[in-house]
Protein backbone atom coordinates (compact mmCIF):
# COMPACT_ATOMS: atom_id res chain seq x y z
CA UNK A 1 0.00 0.00 0.00
CA UNK A 2 1.47 3.27 -0.63
CA UNK A 3 2.62 5.12 1.96
CA UNK A 4 1.55 2.96 4.36
CA UNK A 5 2.84 4.57 8.43
CA UNK A 6 4.50 1.25 9.44
CA UNK A 7 2.46 -0.12 12.68
CA UNK A 8 0.29 -2.69 13.59
CA UNK A 9 -2.47 -0.74 15.55
CA UNK A 10 -3.88 2.61 15.13
CA UNK A 11 -5.57 3.95 18.88
CA UNK A 12 -7.70 6.24 19.08
CA UNK A 13 -8.89 9.24 21.97
CA UNK A 14 -12.30 9.74 21.99
CA UNK A 15 -12.82 13.55 23.30
CA UNK A 16 -12.07 16.27 19.69
CA UNK A 17 -10.53 13.37 18.06
CA UNK A 18 -13.77 10.44 17.08
CA UNK A 19 -16.35 12.44 19.28
CA UNK A 20 -16.25 16.67 19.61
CA UNK A 21 -16.87 18.35 23.16
CA UNK A 22 -17.21 21.20 24.26
CA UNK A 23 -15.13 22.26 27.49
CA UNK A 24 -15.65 25.78 27.69
CA UNK A 25 -19.56 25.74 26.53
CA UNK A 26 -20.37 23.07 29.18
CA UNK A 27 -18.65 25.16 32.34
CA UNK A 28 -20.56 28.16 30.96
CA UNK A 29 -23.61 26.02 31.05
CA UNK A 30 -22.77 24.44 34.52
CA UNK A 31 -22.42 27.94 35.68
CA UNK A 32 -25.98 29.01 34.76
CA UNK A 33 -27.27 26.18 37.01
CA UNK A 34 -25.53 27.17 40.06
CA UNK A 35 -25.85 29.53 43.36
CA UNK A 36 -24.08 33.11 43.20
CA UNK A 37 -21.41 31.55 45.84
CA UNK A 38 -20.78 28.78 43.70
CA UNK A 39 -19.75 29.63 40.10
CA UNK A 40 -16.41 30.42 40.90
CA UNK A 41 -15.79 26.60 41.87
CA UNK A 42 -17.14 25.99 38.07
CA UNK A 43 -13.52 26.00 37.26
CA UNK A 44 -12.04 23.53 38.87
CA UNK A 45 -15.01 21.24 38.30
CA UNK A 46 -13.22 18.90 36.38
CA UNK A 47 -9.64 18.69 38.28
CA UNK A 48 -11.94 17.44 41.49
CA UNK A 49 -10.62 14.04 42.88
CA UNK A 50 -14.24 12.76 43.10
CA UNK A 51 -13.81 13.54 39.16
CA UNK A 52 -10.38 11.36 39.07
CA UNK A 53 -11.61 8.88 40.89
CA UNK A 54 -14.63 8.70 39.00
CA UNK A 55 -12.36 8.57 35.63
CA UNK A 56 -10.21 5.54 36.94
CA UNK A 57 -13.63 3.80 38.16
CA UNK A 58 -13.02 4.05 41.95
CA UNK A 59 -15.98 5.05 42.60
CA UNK A 60 -19.32 4.14 41.44
CA UNK A 61 -22.08 6.57 39.30
CA UNK A 62 -24.23 7.15 42.30
CA UNK A 63 -21.14 7.67 44.26
CA UNK A 64 -20.27 11.14 41.94
CA UNK A 65 -23.50 12.23 41.50
CA UNK A 66 -23.67 12.93 45.35
CA UNK A 67 -20.26 14.29 44.54
CA UNK A 68 -21.49 16.56 42.41
CA UNK A 69 -24.60 17.56 44.29
CA UNK A 70 -22.05 18.06 47.50
CA UNK A 71 -19.98 20.39 45.18
CA UNK A 72 -22.38 22.93 44.23
CA UNK A 73 -24.68 22.31 47.32
CA UNK A 74 -27.46 21.59 45.11
CA UNK A 75 -30.11 18.89 45.41
CA UNK A 76 -30.24 17.79 41.57
CA UNK A 77 -32.15 14.76 40.55
CA UNK A 78 -29.75 12.06 39.20
CA UNK A 79 -31.38 12.90 35.55
CA UNK A 80 -30.50 16.27 35.90
CA UNK A 81 -26.50 15.38 37.06
CA UNK A 82 -26.30 13.32 34.12
CA UNK A 83 -27.61 16.13 31.74
CA UNK A 84 -24.97 18.14 33.23
CA UNK A 85 -22.22 15.70 32.97
CA UNK A 86 -22.46 14.96 29.61
CA UNK A 87 -23.71 18.06 28.08
CA UNK A 88 -19.80 18.33 26.90
CA UNK A 89 -20.42 15.24 24.33
CA UNK A 90 -21.20 16.69 20.60
CA UNK A 91 -21.54 14.67 17.33
CA UNK A 92 -19.52 12.08 15.94
CA UNK A 93 -18.88 12.98 12.63
CA UNK A 94 -19.64 10.14 9.91
CA UNK A 95 -16.50 11.10 7.74
CA UNK A 96 -13.97 9.61 11.17
CA UNK A 97 -16.21 6.24 11.56
CA UNK A 98 -15.80 5.72 7.79
CA UNK A 99 -11.66 6.79 8.41
CA UNK A 100 -11.95 4.29 11.19
CA UNK A 101 -13.48 1.33 9.00
CA UNK A 102 -11.13 2.03 6.19
CA UNK A 103 -8.43 1.81 8.22
CA UNK A 104 -9.27 -1.51 9.32
CA UNK A 105 -8.05 -2.85 6.27
CA UNK A 106 -4.69 -2.37 6.95
CA UNK A 107 -4.38 -1.99 10.62
CA UNK A 108 -5.96 -3.12 14.10
CA UNK A 109 -7.75 -0.38 15.62
CA UNK A 110 -8.90 0.58 19.03
CA UNK A 111 -9.82 3.20 21.14
CA UNK A 112 -8.35 4.75 24.51
CA UNK A 113 -9.95 7.20 26.61
CA UNK A 114 -9.85 8.91 29.71
CA UNK A 115 -14.25 8.16 30.07
CA UNK A 116 -16.85 6.70 32.47
CA UNK A 117 -19.93 5.16 32.77
CA UNK A 118 -22.62 7.74 32.57
CA UNK A 119 -20.66 8.99 29.41
CA UNK A 120 -20.25 5.74 28.18
CA UNK A 121 -24.12 5.29 27.93
CA UNK A 122 -24.70 8.81 26.49
CA UNK A 123 -22.11 8.10 23.89
CA UNK A 124 -23.88 4.83 22.80
CA UNK A 125 -27.10 6.80 22.71
CA UNK A 126 -25.27 8.63 19.95
CA UNK A 127 -24.17 6.33 18.31
CA UNK A 128 -27.56 4.57 17.64
CA UNK A 129 -29.41 7.76 17.09
CA UNK A 130 -26.91 9.26 14.23
CA UNK A 131 -25.14 5.92 12.82
CA UNK A 132 -27.85 3.17 14.00
CA UNK A 133 -24.80 1.41 15.83
CA UNK A 134 -25.38 -0.09 19.10
CA UNK A 135 -21.41 0.93 20.73
CA UNK A 136 -17.96 1.35 19.64
CA UNK A 137 -17.56 -2.37 19.26
CA UNK A 138 -19.29 -2.06 16.21
CA UNK A 139 -16.14 0.73 14.62
CA UNK A 140 -13.11 -0.46 16.24
CA UNK A 141 -11.65 -3.98 17.29
CA UNK A 142 -10.01 -3.17 20.62
CA UNK A 143 -11.96 -0.48 22.85
CA UNK A 144 -10.24 0.60 26.47
CA UNK A 145 -11.73 2.67 28.97
CA UNK A 146 -9.68 4.61 31.95
CA UNK A 147 -12.90 3.29 34.27
CA UNK A 148 -12.59 -0.23 33.34
CA UNK A 149 -8.89 -0.34 33.35
CA UNK A 150 -8.36 1.57 36.62
CA UNK A 151 -6.05 3.86 35.40
CA UNK A 152 -6.13 7.13 33.53
CA UNK A 153 -4.06 9.30 31.08
CA UNK A 154 -1.48 10.69 31.07
CA UNK A 155 -0.10 7.79 33.58
CA UNK A 156 2.39 6.01 31.96
CA UNK A 157 1.29 2.70 33.28
CA UNK A 158 -1.73 3.00 31.18
CA UNK A 159 -0.26 3.22 27.60
CA UNK A 160 2.06 -0.18 29.25
CA UNK A 161 -1.07 -2.07 29.93
CA UNK A 162 -2.13 -1.32 26.59
CA UNK A 163 1.00 -2.66 24.83
CA UNK A 164 0.31 -5.46 27.18
CA UNK A 165 -3.18 -5.95 26.43
CA UNK A 166 -2.20 -5.63 22.25
CA UNK A 167 0.55 -8.13 22.65
CA UNK A 168 2.72 -5.90 20.61
CA UNK A 169 5.71 -3.95 21.07
CA UNK A 170 5.14 0.22 21.81
CA UNK A 171 6.59 1.35 18.26
CA UNK A 172 3.87 -0.41 16.47
CA UNK A 173 1.16 1.41 17.76
CA UNK A 174 0.17 4.96 16.03
CA UNK A 175 -1.46 6.57 18.85
CA UNK A 176 -3.60 10.07 18.59
CA UNK A 177 -4.92 12.08 21.56
CA UNK A 178 -5.83 16.06 21.51
CA UNK A 179 -3.96 16.87 24.84
CA UNK A 180 -0.36 17.43 24.54
CA UNK A 181 0.60 15.60 27.73
CA UNK A 182 -1.35 12.25 26.61
CA UNK A 183 1.05 12.18 23.76
CA UNK A 184 4.12 13.29 25.85
CA UNK A 185 4.05 10.33 28.17
CA UNK A 186 2.21 7.94 24.93
CA UNK A 187 5.74 8.66 23.40
CA UNK A 188 8.25 8.14 26.52
CA UNK A 189 6.66 4.59 26.59
CA UNK A 190 7.65 4.13 23.29
CA UNK A 191 4.20 4.91 21.20
CA UNK A 192 3.88 6.10 17.59
CA UNK A 193 1.94 9.28 19.33
CA UNK A 194 0.45 12.37 17.62
CA UNK A 195 -1.15 15.28 19.17
CA UNK A 196 -4.73 16.39 17.08
CA UNK A 197 -4.80 20.11 17.21
CA UNK A 198 -7.89 20.35 14.81
CA UNK A 199 -10.23 18.27 12.81
CA UNK A 200 -8.36 17.17 9.57
CA UNK A 201 -5.37 16.03 11.24
CA UNK A 202 -5.92 12.20 11.51
CA UNK A 203 -7.13 12.45 8.05
CA UNK A 204 -4.12 14.18 6.53
CA UNK A 205 -1.96 11.77 8.61
CA UNK A 206 -4.06 8.51 6.22
CA UNK A 207 -4.80 10.67 3.29
CA UNK A 208 -2.64 8.07 1.35
CA UNK A 209 -3.57 5.02 2.84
Amino acid sequence: MKNRPEADFVIFDLGNVIIDIFYPETLEYIKGKVGPSHKEKVANFYLTDFHKDYEKGLISSAKFREEIRNYFEEDWTDEFVDHLWNYLLGKIPSERIELARKLKENYNTGVLSNTNEIHVAALNQILKNDHGLDSLEDIFQHVYFSHEMNLSKPDPLIYETLVAELNTEPEKIIFFDDLKANVESARQVGLQAHQVTGPNVIFDFFKNV
